[in-house]
């Protein structure tokens, strides 16, 4: 067997530390941390000492190492499109861009005219797409996608920092906020947008695929959002968060057709947990799938699989832009909608 692909990763927060490390370490036969970047030093050091990598305090750095083979963008949403261009200008075999993949239609084409031109696979991490029971009932599910008639997303968490520290130790506390002037209502519900609600966007897509029109949008406090999107078909989604909110945690997925339901519930993604349960009931019954990896273990997989060419994409970089540009429709069209309630 080859040796296992070498990880650069840009960006040492609570993502890296909580999620990609523990991840990485459960995939030590295929990949491995070799470098990691972030601009406070310090923490780059303490989270790089952790898997035995180097460390430095500018993207160039490890985009120069030679042991990087594959990077992964776990920085502000901000940096993400010049970070994958500059991954892919610099020859690196494969990208794990933390989502959103852009916060601009502009970026997006940016990204996808590097990637196109330095033939760089570009996966985004999205989870809940990779996760095998979402892969395993999408084999099963026959016309539900096209009979369904009403789509819900809720999740209901506590704060990040809980499940940061039963992940890991956190190296550093949070930064404090950023100067300037304070977020507006539809600032903070398009933010909320943008971070949570995308990932049920892959899934959403599959019964509502657009384009769409959000007839109603809210903030929750003291961080979410209600949103409720309509079809031209007249097809119906409501996308519910609540943080932070208690234990239990609920993050739930479902779908609605005559005489056929699809209930998907996930783990936390901060915990190593497994993958989701999914059950789809119809008039044959229920039948149930959950697997011992989660949807990042398999996402990780999966790029190391297309970086060694022993397979092609499974959610291309077209198909990646089209589910961001789809969340950044429904963000701007519920900021839009709040500020006109303002």
């Amino acid at each position: 067997m080859s040796k296992p692909l070498g990880v650069g990763l840009l960006g040492a927060g609570p993502v890296t530390q909580a999620i990609h490390l523990p991840t990485l370490a459960t995939l030590g036969d295929r990949l491995r941390v070799t470098h990691v970047m972030d601009v406070a030093s310090d923490l780059a050091a303490t989270v790089a000492a952790r898997a035995g990598a180097r460390h430095s305090s500018t993207v160039e750095e490890l985009l120069a190492d030679d042991a990087v083979d594959v990077v992964a963008i776990c920085s502000p949403h901000a940096f993400h499109a010049d970070q994958v261009t500059a991954a892919v200008a610099a020859g690196k075999r494969g990208i794990l861009c933390e989502k959103p993949l852009a916060t601009t239609k502009v970026e997006a084409e940016r990204i996808a005219q590097a990637a196109g031109e330095g033939g760089v696979p570009v996966v985004v991490g999205a989870m809940h797409a990779y996760d095998p029971a979402w892969i395993a009932v999408r084999e099963e599910w026959g016309d539900l996608p096209e009979r369904a008639h009403l789509v819900r997303s809720r999740i209901y968490l506590p704060g990040n920092d809980e499940f940061v520290a039963l992940a890991a130790d956190p190296a550093f506390p949070a930064p404090p906020p950023p100067a300037g002037p304070r977020p507006t209502a539809a600032d903070r519900l398009r933010a909320g947008i943008l971070g949570l609600a995308t990932h049920a966007v892959p899934q959403l897509r599959h019964f509502l695929p657009g384009p769409v029109r959000v007839v109603s949008a809210q903030t929750m406090t003291p961080f979410g959002y209600r949103l409720v999107l309509t079809g031209d078909d007249g097809r119906t989604a409501e996308l519910v968060a609540l943080m932070p909110g208690a234990w239990e945690p609920d993050w739930t997925f479902e779908a609605w057709a005559p005489g056929a339901r699809l209930h998907m519930t996930y783990p936390p993604s901060y915990v190593l947990a497994g993958s989701a349960t999914a059950t789809l009931t119809d008039v044959s019954g229920d039948r149930c799938w959950r697997f011992p990896a989660n949807g990042y273990q398999v996402e990780w997989l999966h790029l190391a699989d297309v970086v060694d060419g022993h397979a092609e994409p499974l959610i291309g970089l077209p198909i990646a832009i089209a589910d961001m540009l789809y969340a950044l429709e429904a963000a701007d069209g519920a900021a839009s909608l709040l500020e006109d309630q303002a």
